[in-house]
């Protein structure tokens, strides 16, 4: 392969999660594909077809049959018995592709990478040992997932994660190959008057302190540690109101939590929130994101409440807390329970104006200034693969 010289590279990104995007890797890889097509590159956005198709992007979109996950709200791949997909994805001449997951997706772009002989690059999100056991309550078939993850990374030319916390996970599970940390970005946004109009539309809030937790609805993001510290806030009498926006395997059974606690008058449950500016002018008007999760690595939402000026409680040790000085950018409770939870936000709300504007200064990175790290890499192992093959 020759020297690329500056020219644009054509990246197929290759992910699990289907358009409009559900999860933070979904988003993750939006944003990779939204930036680097401004950057003069071309990027793919490659996943699981949706039933609801239609969004408009900024950027090639490639989708494949799916079928839809029981109990979840995600889609399975069939790229295998998709020949249109097949057919398309022969046409596209890739210099490298990018797996955002090491399961259907990954095993899609290594297969392209194999028979075309480019390079393959991953970055590893997630603790997935914790999810296949959540899921199943099985350490045997927990163990197994973890096998198969370590054997495709070692497959790859590159892995990547998204903090140092999550190389430790990575390591844990048995991958001994070379680990580049590779953080996430986020773009500081102005106010979007008319997604701040949008959220009033939806919601009528009180004035009262706003604590927000944004994210897939399931309990192993600790939302009982959430809603425990709100039954202690009440209880001693500090004035609040608990908004939660994103929806999940256990919304009914947060509701009805919601209910039995008497929480019910100060919680608004606002459901999956499609629309960007309406979210981010979420963010704005919330007083302290509350995200006590064990479970996460390193998630999108403690950056973007950053971007938009919201501080962010998590648990001490946890890979979320990554970054987080306690009192400067952000709070640190000490662990994951409700009073814990609760008596650190007590100490935060009459410093979440200061703290907030320190961390809008220190937590978000511009998107372009992580691409460019993004592209040089991509760069480096393309003309590595060039050499190899002369």
């Amino acid at each position: 392969m020759k020297d690329r010289g500056g020219e644009s590279v054509i990246i197929g990104q290759f992910v699990d999660t289907y358009p409009p995007c559900l999860d933070g890797v979904g988003r993750v890889t939006q944003s990779y594909c939204e930036t680097l097509t401004a950057m003069g590159h071309e990027a793919w956005y490659i996943a699981p077809q949706a039933p609801d198709e239609g969004a408009e992007y900024g950027f090639p979109v490639l989708l494949q049959h799916s079928v839809k996950v029981p109990g979840e709200p995600f889609r399975l791949g069939l790229p295998g018995i998709d020949l249109r997909y097949r057919r398309r994805l022969e046409d596209i001449p890739f210099d490298i592709v990018h797996a955002q997951s090491p399961f259907a997706a990954g095993e899609e772009a290594l297969r392209i990478a194999r028979r075309r002989q480019i390079p393959l690059v991953s970055t590893f999100h997630s603790k997935y040992y914790q999810d296949f056991y959540d899921k199943t309550k099985s350490k045997v078939i927990a163990q197994g997932v973890v096998k198969h993850i370590v054997r495709f990374y070692n497959q790859c030319d590159a892995v990547w994660t998204v903090n140092r916390a999550t190389a430790e996970v990575l390591r844990t599970y048995g991958y001994r190959g070379t680990i580049r940390v590779m953080e996430n970005g986020t773009n500081r946004e102005p106010l979007s008057p008319e997604g701040a109009q949008a959220l009033n539309e939806r919601v009528r809030l009180s004035g009262d302190s706003v604590l927000l937790f944004v994210g897939q609805h399931n309990y192993k993001k600790n939302i009982h540690g959430i809603l425990d510290a709100c039954a202690l806030l009440k209880a001693w009498g500090t004035r609040f109101e608990l908004v939660t926006a994103g929806d999940g395997p256990d919304m009914e059974s947060i509701r009805r939590e919601v209910a039995e606690k008497g929480l019910g008058e100060r919680t608004h449950l606002l459901g999956f929130m499609a629309n960007r500016a309406e979210l981010m002018a979420l963010f704005h008007r919330a007083d302290l994101l509350v995200f006590p999760s064990i479970y996460d690595n390193a998630p999108m939402v403690l950056r973007e409440a950053a971007a938009m000026g919201t501080p962010a409680v998590v648990v001490r040790g946890s890979c979320s807390a990554e970054g987080i000085i306690d009192g400067e950018n952000g709070f640190i409770c000490e662990d994951e329970s409700g009073e814990a939870i609760a008596r650190a936000v007590v100490r935060a709300l009459p410093h979440t104006r200061e703290v907030g504007e320190r961390a809008q200064e220190t937590i978000p990175i511009p998107w372009e200034r992580i691409m460019r790290d993004v592209v040089a890499e991509y760069e480096r192992l393309i003309m590595e693969r060039g050499t190899r093959k002369r």
